[in-house]
């Protein structure tokens, strides 16, 4: 009797167990670092994503490190651990410019870092103040050319695709530009609407809203062909300037990560812009978007480093 009370004790106690619920596996946080200041298109760029990636993690935070044209927040990344939770989101002048322009760098853009995916691809545009006297790209050259060094350009930062892409429009133009830099997209448009900058290079989701409300002028696309958010400016090509630029966001971790994480990022990144809500995001703000695999971002950022290796060592820009 006794043993048959304590083996039916067994039976409901093992009975319990296999009913107790498994618990799911708890989701990992994100924080994606951004190198540059809020108000800026990095940062635009890393909070829609993070509303885009809020279900695959238990939290997603943005975290702004500016300065450095975003070397500063590269280098937290590249310290950070390589458990998953911790990305850089920055546009691709740091990967493929940065390495030919800076005689220093405190880190490697090819071994330092994991690629995780490509975003979106963009172009730049060139901005005039609302007091600048010019109505396009060629009167602003033929301004530059009478008064060589007295137009001044901002941008996000030394060394930054803005500051580059000055250089080579004051190359291909004939123009002499004095650069200002700044530290992100944010501060450099408060110094054109307060008149202290005559233009400015970035990215056309930086200006787009100024130049429909009259407060600044876009004068000119670097792209192919002329962008969406405002198709009533034409591409520097079209005004008689011999140039075509364009550039990507992307997302990297930290070396070392593993695959099965790496590749978990990636999928949670492309699932996120694959959803109609944010792409439709991204497109509004002119961004072509993307959601690549790790190795289509590792095979675009080798493309690039070597197509801007000749076209820097041309300019003689070298920054220390």
């Amino acid at each position: 009797m006794q043993r048959r009370s304590l083996l039916a004790t067994a039976m409901t106690l093992v009975t319990c167990a296999v009913a107790l619920p498994v618990p799911a596996q708890e989701k990992p946080p994100l924080k994606i670092v951004v190198g540059f200041p809020p108000g800026g298109s990095a940062d635009l760029l890393a909070r829609l994503m993070a509303d885009g990636l809020k279900n695959d993690f238990s939290q997603v935070i943005v975290e702004n490190r500016p300065g450095a044209g975003g070397r500063i927040a590269l280098g937290q990344v590249k310290r950070a651990p390589a458990d998953g939770q911790t990305v850089v989101l920055l546009p691709s002048g740091p990967m493929v410019l940065f390495p030919h322009v800076y005689k220093k760098l405190d880190y490697d853009a090819v071994t330092d870092f994991t690629p995780i995916s490509l975003l979106a691809h963009f172009q730049f545009s060139v901005v005039a103040g609302a007091g600048v006297p010019v109505k396009g790209v060629k009167d602003m050259i033929a301004r530059a050319k009478a008064e060589p060094g007295k137009s001044t350009y901002g941008t996000p930062g030394q060394g930054t695709l803005p500051h580059f892409m000055g250089v080579l429009f004051g190359q291909r133009a004939g123009a002499d530009l004095t650069h200002v830099p700044f530290q992100g997209g944010g501060p450099a448009n408060a110094a054109l609407l307060g008149g202290h900058i005559d233009y400015k290079f970035d990215v056309v989701t930086e200006t787009a809203e100024l130049h429909r409300t009259g407060k600044v002028r876009i004068i000119g696309v670097t792209g192919p062909q002329r962008d969406p958010q405002v198709p009533d400016v034409p591409t520097l090509k079209e005004q008689g300037v011999d140039m075509v630029a364009t550039a990507w966001f992307a997302m990297y971790g930290p070396a070392g990560l593993k695959p099965e994480v790496r590749d978990m990022l990636s999928a949670a990144v492309a699932k996120a812009i694959r959803t109609p809500a944010l792409r439709a995001k991204l497109i509004e703000q002119g961004y072509e978007p993307v959601g690549s695999t790790p190795a289509e971002l590792a095979a675009a950022q080798a493309t690039d480093l070597k197509r801007w290796e000749g076209p820097i060592k041309a300019t003689g820009v070298q920054l220390d």
